[in-house]
Formats: structure tokens, C-alpha cells, sequence
């Protein structure tokens, strides 16, 4: 038996409302029949929610029922809405999964076989580089942010700036197998340096804070990721400057 959903939403020369093309593919992924209203003028919205009261469009009516937005229409679905300040792990595992799995594409083009030691060492590398790129789209933000538990960024504000920079610095140089007296002790400072800030703010002074690690925008909360990521530079760096020895 079929079921139908009555959307309204913008649809207009200059503006196609997203949020109106999600609602109608979710209901009709749910089953539902859309009646699918545009509202082709701003005139004609302002007079859609002057109507029926709503501060927004899209608006979904099953039944006699209004559901709302996009957001309430996952709701009365039963899916997750995600609140504004939910943390979340998803973009540090986006990045450490892209990052494998580069490493893996680089060693089977370089040695003809994805598990090896360079494997490894681009892992690591790549994921610095990447995470880097994240602080580098707006290196003011991100500085905000890192004042609020790094040690050397609250004593000299400056670092703040600059840490970005040569995490991508020692990322690069440690992916190309290149200039491993710069690379490494860059790596090994600025990991043990965010090791203890990240272990000093969490595990002793419980403070409950917002990774600065994939950017100033980030609600990745400080904790075992943000030790894990220093602790792989510190790896890295001693790894590296033992490469480099031997």
C-alpha cells in the first residue's frame, strides 16, 4: 500500500534548496509518494511559513501531521540527528584511513607489494601531511584553539602559528625519504612537545576540551587520538633519525 508525503520546498533560478532534495530522497527511500510543491519566489516562501508558521522551508506533512524540516524528517525516522556540539571521531578516521590507505597504493606502485617497511613509514607521513592541510585551511582558528592546552603555544603564541607548518614540513620531507636532519628532529619536538600538553590537559588536569588536531573547526574531543597522533611523530622522528644513522 502506497503512502504519501507532502513536501514544499524552494526551488527557484537562483536557489535549489538542498535540504528540499534530501527530504524528497529520503522520503521516497522510505517508501512515500512525494507531492512535491515548489515555491518558485521568495514572496511566495515568505508567505508559505507566514501560513503555517515556520521559521524555515523545507516542510514535510504526512498524513495530517506536520514533520518539519530536514532534520525533524530523519527524526520521526528514527535516524541520528547530529547536535551542533557532538563530538565526533569521523574526520580523524577519514584522514588515518585515507592515509593507509595511500601508503599502501604507494608501496604497491613503488615495490610491487603493499606490505612493507615504507608502507609503514608513508602511513605515518602522509597522515601528518594530511592532518597538517586541515590545520592550514585557517591557521587562525586553529591557533585559537591550540592555545587552549598546549604547553609552548600558552608560553610563546607565535608557536602557534608555526606548528602547522612544520608538521607538514616534516610530513613531506618524511614521505619523499629526504632531508631526514631536518625532518626528524622537527617531527620529535613538535610531538613530544603536544604529547605532554595533550597528557597534561586530559589525564591530569581532566579538562574536557576540542581537538585542534584536524583544525580550529573540530569537535574531535582531546584525548587518546590527539596523544596518539604526537606519539607517532615522536615515533617517527626517532625512526627516522635511526634510518639515518645506520
Amino acid at each position: 500500500m502506497s503512502r504519501t508525503a507532502v513536501l514544499y520546498r524552494m526551488v527557484m533560478e537562483d536557489h535549489l534548496c538542498p535540504f528540499g532534495l534530501k527530504s524528497k530522497s529520503l522520503l521516497k527511500r522510505k517508501g512515500f509518494d512525494v507531492e512535491d510543491h515548489h515555491m518558485t519566489s521568495r514572496e511566495q516562501t515568505e508567505s508559505f511559513k507566514q501560513q503555517h508558521n515556520v521559521d524555515t522551508t523545507p516542510q514535510t506533512f504526512i498524513g495530517d501531521e506536520r514533520i518539519g524540516g530536514y532534520d525533524e524528517l530523519r527524526h520521526y525516522f528514527g535516524k541520528h540527528v547530529k547536535d551542533e556540539d557532538e563530538t565526533s571521531f569521523k574526520p580523524v578516521i577519514a584522514i588515518f584511513g585515507t592515509a593507509f590507505l595511500l601508503a599502501l597504493a604507494c608501496s604497491w606502485a613503488a615495490f610491487g607489494s603493499a606490505l612493507t617497511v615504507r608502507a609503514f613509514e608513508w602511513f605515518i607521513a602522509l597522515a601528518m601531511t594530511l592532518l597538517a592541510v586541515q590545520k592550514l585551511q585557517d591557521v587562525e582558528s586553529f591557533s585559537t584553539m591550540f592555545l587552549n592546552y598546549d604547553l609552548l603555544a600558552q608560553r610563546w603564541v607565535p608557536y602557534g602559528y608555526l606548528y602547522p607548518f612544520g608538521e607538514a614540513l616534516a610530513g613531506i620531507l618524511m614521505v619523499a625519504g629526504t632531508l631526514t636532519w631536518v625532518s626528524a628532529p622537527v617531527a620529535l619536538f613538535i610531538g613530544s612537545v603536544g604529547a605532554i600538553s595533550v597528557y597534561k590537559a586530559v589525564y591530569v588536569d581532566k579538562r574536557t576540551l576540542r581537538c585542534a588536531c584536524v583544525g580550529g573547526g573540530s569537535n574531535v574531543p582531546l584525548g587518546f587520538v590527539s596523544l596518539t597522533e604526537n606519539l607517532m611523530m615522536v615515533f617517527m622522528g626517532c625512526w627516522m633519525a635511526l634510518k639515518g644513522l645506520l
